[in-house]
C-alpha cells in the first residue's frame, strides 16, 4: 500500500515538515498583485530587491511568464517539491492564480501546489483550487473575534464593495473559518498562519490554535509582527515572547518554528534563497551555448 497523499505532502512540503525544509526547496510565483483586504501591518511592493518579507517581489509575472520560470527552474534544479503562490497580494483575488496553477498541474502533475490566502474568498474559490490540482493551503487568521479583527484590518473588498469597521471584520472572520472548514473537509492539508501582534491579539492566538486544531488543521505558524504601515509603532515580539506563545499554542496543534517569512518570489531552501534571476540567466546562457555548439 502506498503512502497516503496527505502524509506524502506533509513529509515533502518544506513548510509542513522541519526535516523537509532542509532537503526540499520551494518556488513562489508572484502572479497575484491584487489584494482584497488591507491589513494594518502590510505594505505590498513590486520591483523590490532589498526586503525579505511577505508582500514583496522583484516583478509581477503573468501566467505564461510564470510557466517559463517553472520550466527553466525544473530543468536545471532538483529538489523543488512545492510551487506556491503567495502574493504579493491575495492569490484568490487574482484570476492569474488559477490559470497559472492549472498550467503547472497539467505539465508537472507530480509537484505539490500550494497557495497562501487571507481566506476572504476561500469559500467561493475552493472548488476552483481543487480543479487546478491544489493539495495544500495556508490560511492567515489573526483574530477570533470581530472586535480584535477590527483592530487589525482597515478594510475589506467583498463583491465589489469596500467594507470597514465591524462589517469588514465580521465578513472576513466568518469567511476564514468557513473556508478553513471546507478546505479540511475537502481533503486539503492546511496550515494556519497567525501574526503575533503584541497588545492586539495575544489573547486570541492560542484560541485560534485550539479552534483550528480541533477542526483538523495540520500545523500552525505563529509569526512575529514586522512593525510597519499602521502598526509601525508596535514593537516586534521578542524571541522569548514568540517561544512562549508557540508553546501555549502547541498544546492545541503542532507548531512550525522554521518559518523565514518568505517573499512572494522566494526560491530555493528556506533561509538559503537562491537568486532566481541568475538561475534564469544561466538557463538562457546554457540554451544559447547548446544552440551554438
Amino acid at each position: 500500500m502506498g503512502i497516503p497523499a496527505n502524509k506524502r505532502i506533509a513529509e515533502n512540503h518544506p513548510c509542513f515538515s522541519e526535516k523537509a525544509h532542509k532537503k526540499y526547496g520551494r518556488l513562489h510565483l508572484p502572479v497575484a498583485p491584487k489584494c482584497n483586504i488591507q491589513c494594518n501591518y502590510c505594505i505590498r511592493k513590486s520591483d523590490c530587491v532589498n526586503e525579505t518579507r511577505p508582500g514583496v517581489t522583484s516583478a509581477v509575472l503573468g501566467p505564461l511568464e510564470a510557466m517559463e520560470r517553472v520550466r527553466a527552474i525544473m530543468d536545471r534544479t532538483s529538489g523543488v517539491s512545492v510551487i506556491g503562490i503567495a502574493g504579493p497580494g491575495d492569490p484568490l483575488a487574482n484570476e492569474a492564480t488559477f490559470e497559472t496553477l492549472c498550467l503547472i498541474h497539467k505539465e508537472f502533475p507530480e509537484i505539490i501546489l500550494c497557495i497562501s490566502t487571507n481566506g476572504l474568498m476561500l469559500p467561493v474559490r475552493l472548488h476552483d483550487l481543487l480543479a487546478c490540482g491544489v493539495q495544500s493551503i495556508t490560511v492567515t487568521i489573526n483574530a477570533l473575534t470581530i472586535g480584535t479583527a477590527e483592530k487589525i484590518y482597515a478594510h475589506v473588498f467583498r463583491e465589489g464593495e469596500m467594507l470597514t469597521g465591524k462589517a469588514a471584520a465580521g465578513a472576513l472572520v466568518q469567511n476564514q473559518w468557513e473556508g478553513l472548514s471546507m478546505a479540511i473537509e475537502a481533503g486539503l492539508i492546511v496550515k494556519v498562519n497567525s501574526i503575533y501582534i503584541p497588545g492586539v491579539n495575544e489573547d486570541e492566538v492560542p484560541r485560534i490554535a485550539a479552534r483550528a486544531g480541533g477542526m483538523g488543521a495540520e500545523i500552525m505558524n505563529v509569526m512575529p509582527l514586522i512593525p510597519q504601515a499602521a502598526f509601525k509603532g508596535i514593537s516586534r515580539p521578542s524571541c522569548g515572547m514568540l517561544s512562549k506563545m508557540r508553546e501555549e499554542c502547541r498544546a492545541h496543534m503542532p507548531q512550525m518554528t522554521h518559518c523565514k517569512q518568505c517573499r512572494a518570489d522566494a526560491f530555493g531552501l528556506q533561509g538559503e534563497d537562491r537568486d532566481m534571476e541568475l538561475e534564469l540567466l544561466n538557463a538562457r546562457i546554457g540554451e544559447d551555448y547548446c544552440e551554438n555548439v
